[in-house]
C-alpha cells in the first residue's frame, strides 16, 4: 500500500474524521507522517489543543516528523497547522460545547486580555508583509471598495469602511445579507475591491456573493480564520489569517481589527495627500455640524 493510500485509508476509518473537511489535501506521506495524520483526524480535542511531544508521543514518532508533516501537508509547521485544525475543532462543535471547552476563569478580564495577546502573536506569524503590502497595494488602488462582515464580524468591517471613508476612499460597507448584500456586490467589476470579513463558521451568503465578485472580475480581499477554506483557496486573491478564538462562546474579532488598522495605516501611507486633504474637510464638517461638545 502508498503512502497516498494508506493516509487516504486512515482518515476514511477514522471516527469524527467529518471535522476536518478539507483542512489536509490528499498528498504523499510517509508511514511515520500517516500515523501523525490518523492522530490528528482521531482525536479533535487533542489536535487542537495538544503541544507538539503529546501528539508526538501519540503517533510514536519524534516532534520532527510532526513538523514535517505539517509541512508535507502544505503547512508553514505545526503551529500554523494546529492553528488550522482549532478553527475547524471549534465549527465542529456546538456553541454551548465551547463554554466547556474553555473552562472557568480566573479573572475575565484578565484571561480575555492574555487570550487576545496570542492571537495577536499568531496573527504575526502567519501574515508576512508582502502578504499585507499586496492587499494594500490593491486597496489603493480601487475603484470603489466594498467591505463584507456581519454579526460580531461587522465590528473590524464597519471600522474599516468608517475610517477608510474618513480618508477618502471610496468605500462602503455591508453589514446585512439577503437581497442587500446582493445589491451591494452587483455593482462590483474590475477595479473595485470586495473585502470580506469572516470567521469561525463560513456564512454561506457571503462566500457566494464573494465568488460572485471574483468571477465578475472584483478583486477580493479576505480576512479569516482559516488556510484552506473555500474562501483562502478558492475565492480570494489577497488573504489574511487571523485567528479567532476567544475565551467564552463567543468569538475575538481583536485580531481582525487589528489587521484592518494595518491595512488602513497602509492606505494612508499610499495616498497621503487625498487622505490628509479628506481627513481636514472631515474635521471642519465635525465643526460646521457641532457634533462634539468641545
Amino acid at each position: 500500500m502508498s503512502a497516498s493510500q494508506n493516509h487516504n485509508q486512515n482518515q476514511s476509518s477514522a471516527d469524527g474524521g467529518q471535522w476536518l473537511g478539507d483542512a489536509l489535501p490528499d498528498v504523499p506521506l510517509s508511514k511515520a507522517q500517516a500515523r501523525v495524520v490518523d492522530v490528528i483526524v482521531r482525536n479533535p480535542q487533542l489536535a487542537s489543543y495538544a503541544e507538539i511531544a503529546e501528539i508526538a508521543e501519540r503517533a510514536d514518532v519524534n516532534s520532527s516528523t510532526v513538523v514535517r508533516a505539517a509541512q508535507t501537508l502544505g503547512f508553514r509547521g505545526w503551529p500554523d497547522l494546529q492553528r488550522e485544525l482549532r478553527a475547524r475543532y471549534l465549527v465542529h462543535i456546538s456553541t454551548e460545547e465551547t463554554l466547556t471547552e474553555h473552562g472557568e476563569h480566573r479573572s475575565p478580564l484578565h484571561d480575555a486580555v492574555t487570550h487576545d495577546i496570542e492571537n495577536l502573536r499568531q496573527t504575526l506569524e502567519s501574515n508576512s508583509a508582502a502578504d499585507a503590502e499586496a492587499a494594500i497595494a490593491a486597496l489603493a488602488s480601487a475603484r470603489s471598495i466594498l467591505v463584507v462582515g456581519v454579526g460580531s464580524f461587522a465590528g473590524p468591517a464597519s471600522v474599516m469602511a468608517h475610517l477608510g471613508s474618513t480618508m477618502g476612499y471610496p468605500i462602503a460597507l455591508e453589514n446585512r445579507a439577503g437581497v442587500h448584500l446582493a445589491t451591494a456586490v452587483n455593482s462590483l467589476g474590475p477595479g473595485d475591491v470586495l473585502v470580506v470579513v469572516n470567521m469561525w463558521r463560513s456564512a454561506k451568503q457571503i462566500i457566494v456573493a464573494a465568488d460572485a465578485a471574483r468571477a465578475a472580475g472584483a478583486t477580493v480581499v479576505a480576512i479569516t480564520d482559516m488556510r484552506r477554506s473555500r474562501l483562502a483557496t478558492s475565492i480570494a486573491h489577497h488573504l489574511l489569517i487571523v485567528p479567532s478564538e476567544g475565551i467564552s462562546f463567543f468569538q475575538s474579532v481583536t485580531a481582525a481589527t487589528s489587521v484592518v488598522y494595518g491595512l488602513l495605516a497602509g492606505m494612508q501611507t499610499a495616498r497621503p495627500e487625498r487622505s490628509r486633504a479628506a481627513i481636514r474637510r472631515t474635521q471642519q464638517l465635525w465643526k460646521d455640524l457641532d457634533v462634539y461638545l468641545d
